[in-house]
């Protein structure tokens, strides 16, 4: 075969009687090293095996494969009234296929935005672009939590009127919870928005969650940190969901974000773009000169799920390495095996915040009802109301970024006071998943 071709090569490939010509598309770690992937000029690939293959050279690096600028800051102007920040962290949703070479860009500028969302140029006065990470949601860790919301303070300290976030799905609740925390008393919501699908496909959902950020920037009275997704699976409706009370509930709908123990914020109708205030349970929002960051995490807070059989241990272990803090996603009510009890006292007897979460999501934890629910409230373990698991976690880790000098007593005070909504008083329902009314 001689020496193998580089990706981004013209190459014509002559395998008995076959003759194919493309462009030589990239590896990766999963790649068959005997084979060689072309894209043909139809546009599709295909796979060849080359042990017994003649291949020839026709132009050299034809494509600059996966080649994306630097990231940076870029921006433009627009005949609106607002300033727009734009932060990306990567994701679907500032992602799309370059199908001259097969190659994901992660990257996107003000221009690039403006080509999405031609709309933005009417609304804003200036639109700023901010590439800030170019990650997969599965690598934030509360140290990007802490970056992106100093970042997030700066930019409406600095006269942002709207402040959106670019951010892949899979953990966007985390990072929408971690920000509702840091960011206090907000004079304009943080909406951070997703895609399932990329903005190349004919079926993204990318360019209307886009649209209806400024619809909800302009019109909505709350100053919140919000999830900005499809409310269905047609392009008719987009929900802003408060970021300390919403979860990803399917793995590929586009209507796949829901609150959670909670209605959205708001909705915004297509085509008309028109807003909806759906819950007037909400912040107010604040004076500029108001607005507080309280931005520290700790890495030391754990989220630990039962299940039958669980190996206590697991408790013991990250004692041994030294955590601050627990929360368990419990059963039903609030319960985890009785053999489990004495690791968990242990905890609380070294001063380790420990605090219970349900598996079930819908409903509260009440630990009074049975035995072993009042055998952990006894050993020290919190109950942590109607808060999601992931949210909890993150309290308790921003609790320990911001107040780790405090007492356990005062620590637990702390968890029990609502900061941003994540606990609801009462429960309706009409706060349950739309399946449980047939929808």
């Amino acid at each position: 075969m001689g020496s193998r071709p580089n990706p981004g090569d013209l190459v014509r490939v002559v395998k008995g009687g076959l003759v194919l010509e493309g462009v030589v598309m990239p590896t990766t770690e999963f790649s068959d090293p005997n084979s060689l992937v072309i894209k043909l000029s139809n546009g599709y690939n295909v796979g060849v095996d080359v042990r017994d293959a003649r291949i020839e050279v026709l132009k050299e690096k034809m494509y600059e494969v996966g080649k994306v600028p630097e990231a940076g800051e870029t921006s433009v102007s627009g005949s609106g009234k607002m300033k727009m920040s734009f932060i990306s962290t990567g994701g679907t949703i500032v992602s799309k296929v370059e199908y001259e070479t097969g190659a994901v860009k992660p990257a996107i500028t003000a221009e690039e935005l403006i080509e999405m969302v031609p709309e933005y140029k009417d609304e804003f006065s200036s639109i700023e672009v901010l590439e800030l990470y170019r990650i997969l949601s599965e690598d934030f860790t509360p140290h990007e939590w802490g970056e992106l919301a100093r970042i997030t303070y700066n930019k409406l300290r600095g006269g942002a009127d709207a402040v959106v976030i670019a951010h892949g799905t899979d953990t966007m609740a985390f990072t929408a919870a971690a920000l509702a925390f840091s960011l206090r008393r907000l004079p304009t919501p943080v909406m951070l928005v997703g895609a399932q699908r990329s903005s190349d496909r004919p079926s993204t959902d990318s360019v209307l969650n886009l649209k209806a950020c400024p619809v909800i920037a302009r019109e909505a009275p709350f100053g919140e940190v919000v999830v900005v997704m499809h409310g269905s699976t047609s392009d008719t409706y987009v929900l802003a969901h408060r970021g300390v009370k919403v979860r990803k509930m399917h793995s590929s709908r586009r209507d796949a974000f829901q609150s959670v123990n909670d209605v959205p914020l708001a909705r915004v109708d297509f085509p008309s773009a028109s807003f909806k205030l759906l819950n007037r349970r909400y912040l107010k929002r604040s004076s500029p000169s108001d607005l507080e960051l309280r931005g520290k995490f700790s890495d030391r807070a754990a989220l630990i799920k039962f299940y039958p059989s669980m190996d206590c241990g697991v408790i013991d272990h990250f004692l041994d390495k030294g955590f601050r803090g627990i929360v368990l996603e419990g059963t039903g009510l609030g319960h985890v095996r009785n053999q489990c009890i004495s690791s968990l006292r242990r905890a609380v007897e070294e001063g380790v915040l420990v605090a219970m979460t349900t598996q079930t999501l819908f409903g509260r934890v009440n630990m009074k009802v049975y035995t072993t629910g009042r055998k952990l409230l006894e050993a020290g373990v919190i109950p942590a109301s109607d808060m999601l698991p992931e949210t909890a976690y993150v309290k308790m880790s921003w609790l320990l970024g911001n107040y780790g000098d405090l007492n356990l007593d005062e620590l637990r005070k702390l968890f029990l006071q609502d900061v941003a909504h994540e606990i609801n008083p009462r429960h309706e329902l009409n706060l349950y998943p739309r399946w449980f009314h047939g929808e």
